[in-house]
């Protein structure tokens, strides 16, 4: 090789060695970038995760009291019909998923997360769509909540478009899909969302705009509801119903989409019109307040439930509420529709407790004159405090007197001069005295003086524990219980609750049962609390049966008759109080006038005591004599008789301890062979301490006699007639009762006619009157019955000359008691204030020369 060659070719590779060379990346390089990308993607994942823990740690526990939705307590009535749900946060009525449709499940599935039943709380394919949405149109453009999330949503987070909140929801729905079933998590949402008016859950929302369970829904119903929840505002029915309409159109769609119905079954949906499905219905929170606030009363002193419970636990309350009854009682003291002499003063007031005679379960209120309103106002007739006057005579005088003592009804008390223990004297209204008397007219007259004789015998401590064995609060200071209260003098009164408890046990023979209103508790869990208390046998079943058959006698002779309802049999007593001498002196009021005025009666079903009287003093604040003094007595027959109507009401059962045995009204022993009949009458006897010898002589009441019946065609009425000895007709009552085609006999009527029009027959029915005369004397001497039978539409074929219904039958003049005399209030001798009790009660307005008009005088200290 030459030297250039040489040179040339030394060149060429230092050329070589200088120039750069094009060569391909080495795979180190695509390693480095990918390490790259990972180290960032880790970064960006640990940061990520960082950020979701730190979002995740902030959302709240599931916390399981929230998932038990509140409910407020549901009130039923006696019939077990549901009538209100008390007022709380949320209207809601809780359903179990067993008790919901099919239909409703897949309304809502189909409209809301079609795919529940498969995801795990959190629909993936579903999600993915809904980030393509928000990629592209802006976050929140559309959701992917399922129905797991928005339940968590709703119970435990905001409502706030964040992706703090969303993390948050996802998680605690995986969370809560991890804990509880498909089939919970679908109620608990069921009963959780809010569906316009006011209303959560499906249960409500079905009472309310269709009034009907959600068991009962249609198909177009199950639609309608699903619709709500995306704008419940917007799509409520009650508001928008064509939006309503055309979104319940879409969830019909839906579910034919996904097959859950059939195209046929979508139309026929879609052709019901809206205003055909709707049927408004909203339940008063708080109807029949003075019941309602009885019941809330009773259950706050339930161990176990507190106040909270009644608004969140969602029980149901079982009650002894009669409607009816209740809303007629509201009627009768808030109109004039039945009662239109209610004085007018805005302090005037009444309360009434209605109760069933056997079961004491109460079954209405009344609570005052006005309708207020108010939620758990003052009631006027569970708390009021006031002195019953005369009321209480059958339960500290006369009741313990036949309980001890076995005094028979005919027992002869002297109306005398006479003192209490302490040495003041006793004084009966009319200031006189009426001599030897049966205890029967004693009680029926309402004399003071026989009464406290007969607790003096009986002694004030076995009286007291027999009071309060009937539930009536015996309170004073110290030591012994004063006579005064024999007369009704108590120191801090008592209210009608505690009245009617007590007079229905002697309407169930003897048997007591505390006043009551809720029967039973149901737990969402289906547990149950029975409510009804235990009764307990407060005196001998003789006892409640003579003092009833005394009561008696009070309404058809003596201070009640203007209570007393024709063709029902019933007992009940007056009672009055007055006002204390330095009371009514300071306020002017004049004398004889009263404070408050009561009437406590029963039959065989109901039992029912009411007050009358003024929350507070005033000037004008008495009830005048006359009308005023009647208002108790009219408030109780439009209400008893009311309930009565319609129902068969038994009279009263002798039981096998009693005896009838006729003694002479004057000495009340056995009738010898020359006491006139007139001087006989019956009376009632403890078994085995009746007279043991009958006069042979003794003489029956005669029966009526020629007793006729005929149809009135032209009128359609059938006219009765009959005679009756004239040297006896004056001293008896008849009491008419009538069978059709061979039912049980009914009352009619008590009349001193000897006719009677029966109106407005059926025609072709036949009809058996029955007459029977009845001692003006005691109820219990009765003759035999004499009985007509008629047919109805049949015209008998001999005239008959019968007397005109319309003509005026002459009476013998009534001797009227002589006006009340002023009332001179004596000092308390047991505690040093006020003024004994005196027997102010008012009988009838025609009285007869018998009875008289009695009055019942009860010193009164008023509580407002």
């Amino acid at each position: 090789m030459s030297e250039e060659t040489s040179t040339r070719q030394g060149r060429r590779q230092a050329r070589q060695k200088t120039k750069p060379k094009n060569k391909k990346p080495k795979k180190g390089l695509w390693k480095k970038i990918l390490l790259s990308i990972v180290t960032l993607g880790i970064i960006a994942i640990i940061a990520g995760g960082i950020t979701a823990f730190v979002m995740i740690s902030g959302a709240p526990p599931l916390d399981a009291e929230k998932l038990t939705l509140s409910q407020a307590a549901q009130m039923y009535d006696q019939n077990d019909e549901l009538v209100s749900q008390l007022d709380s946060e949320e209207r809601r009525v809780n359903v179990s998923i067993q008790d919901v449709p099919q239909v409703v499940e897949d309304a809502f599935i189909s409209v809301e997360d079609i795919r529940f039943r498969e995801h795990f709380g959190i629909d993936i394919r579903r999600l993915f769509g809904a980030v393509a949405a928000n990629i592209t149109e802006g976050f929140g453009a559309e959701g992917a909540s399922t129905i797991t999330q928005q339940l968590v949503k709703n119970l435990f987070l905001n409502h706030e478009k964040a992706i703090t909140r969303k993390v948050q929801e996802q998680y605690l729905a995986v969370k809560l899909e991890q804990q509880y079933s498909k089939d919970q998590i679908l109620e608990m949402y069921l009963n959780q969302i809010y569906l316009g008016s006011g209303v959560y859950g499906i249960e409500l929302a079905s009472q309310t705009y269709f009034n009907k369970s959600v068991e009962d829904l249609s198909l177009a119903d199950a639609a309608l509801l699903a619709g709500i929840p995306r704008r419940p505002s917007f799509y409520d029915p009650t508001k928008n119903p064509e939006a309503a309409e055309s979104r319940r159109n879409l969830v019909l769609d839906l579910m034919e989409r996904h097959g859950k119905i059939t195209s046929e079954e979508a139309a026929a949906a879609k052709a019901v019109p809206l205003e055909d499905q709707i049927e408004l219905t909203e339940r008063e929170s708080y109807p029949y307040e003075a019941f309602y606030d009885q019941v809330l009363a009773e259950l706050e002193q339930l161990e176990g439930i507190a106040v909270s419970d009644l608004y969140n636990a969602g029980l149901k309350v079982y009650t002894t509420l009669d409607v009816e009854a209740q809303e007629h009682v509201e009627k009768v003291l808030q109109t004039d529709e039945f009662i239109s002499n209610y004085p007018d003063n805005e302090d005037f007031q009444a309360g009434v407790t209605l109760l069933d005679t056997r079961t004491g379960q109460i079954k209405a209120i009344g609570s005052g004159l006005q309708d207020t309103n108010i939620k758990r106002g003052f009631n006027f007739a569970t708390d009021i405090r006031k002195q019953p006057g005369s009321t209480i005579k059958p339960i500290l005088d006369y009741g313990p007197a036949i309980e001890y003592l076995q005094w028979s009804t005919g027992r002869i008390i002297v109306d005398e001069p006479h003192n209490y223990s302490v040495g003041v004297p006793i004084r009966n209204f009319d200031r006189s005295y009426n001599g030897a008397i049966s205890m029967r007219t004693a009680l029926a007259r309402s004399r003071n003086v026989t009464a406290i004789k007969a607790l003096q015998e009986v002694g004030v401590d076995r009286a007291e524990a027999f009071a309060e064995g009937l539930g009536i609060p015996i309170e004073y200071p110290d030591g012994q219980m004063p006579e005064a209260f024999g007369l009704g003098g108590f120191t801090n009164g008592i209210s009608t609750l505690h009245l009617a408890g007590a007079y229905a046990a002697f309407g169930n023979n003897g048997t007591y049962t505390k006043p009551y209103t809720v029967r039973k508790i149901v737990f969402p869990d289906g547990r149950e609390i029975n409510m009804e208390p235990e009764s307990t046998q407060a005196m001998s079943d003789y006892t409640a049966y003579m003092i009833t058959d005394m009561l008696k006698t009070a309404v058809t002779n003596g201070t009640g008759t203007t209570a007393n309802i024709s063709g029902l049999p019933m007992a009940g007593k007056t009672g009055t109080t007055n006002f204390p001498e330095d009371v009514r002196t300071s306020l002017g009021i004049p004398e004889g006038e009263v404070p408050d005025v009561w009437f406590a009666g029963y039959t065989t079903n109901y039992t029912a005591a009411v007050w009358t009287g003024f929350n507070e003093n005033g000037p004008n604040n008495y009830l005048r004599s006359g009308q005023d003094r009647q208002l108790a007595q009219q408030i109780f027959k439009e209400i008893v008789g009311k309930v009565s109507e319609g129902k068969e009401t038994p009279d009263f059962t002798r039981p096998n301890s009693v005896v009838e045995v006729g003694v002479e009204r004057s000495t009340g022993l056995l009738p010898s062979a020359y006491t006139p009949r007139s001087e006989i009458i019956y009376e009632l006897f403890v078994r085995g301490n009746e007279p043991t010898r009958v006069s042979e002589e003794f003489i029956n009441l005669a029966s009526p006699s020629n007793f006729m019946g005929s149809y009135n065609e032209a009128a359609n009425q059938i006219l009765l007639s009959w005679n009756y000895p004239q040297e006896s007709a004056d001293n008896v009552t008849f009491e008419l009762q009538v069978s059709v085609d061979g039912g049980s006999a009914q009352s009619l009527d008590r009349t001193k006619d000897m006719q009677f029009v029966f109106g407005s027959p059926e025609r072709g029915r036949s009809y058996v009157f029955t007459v029977i005369a009845i001692s003006d004397e005691t109820a219990n001497l009765r003759s035999d019955p004499a009985t007509v039978q008629v047919v109805a539409g049949e015209v008998m074929e001999e005239e008959e000359t019968l007397p005109d219904p319309l003509e005026e039958v002459d009476e013998p003049e009534q001797e009227l008691e002589p006006e009340q005399p002023p009332v001179e209030d004596g000092n308390n001798p047991t505690d040093g204030e006020g003024t004994l009790p005196e027997d102010d009660d008012e009988g009838s307005e025609q009285p007869t020369p018998d009875t008289g008009t009695d009055e019942e005088e009860t010193s009164e200290e008023d509580n407002a």
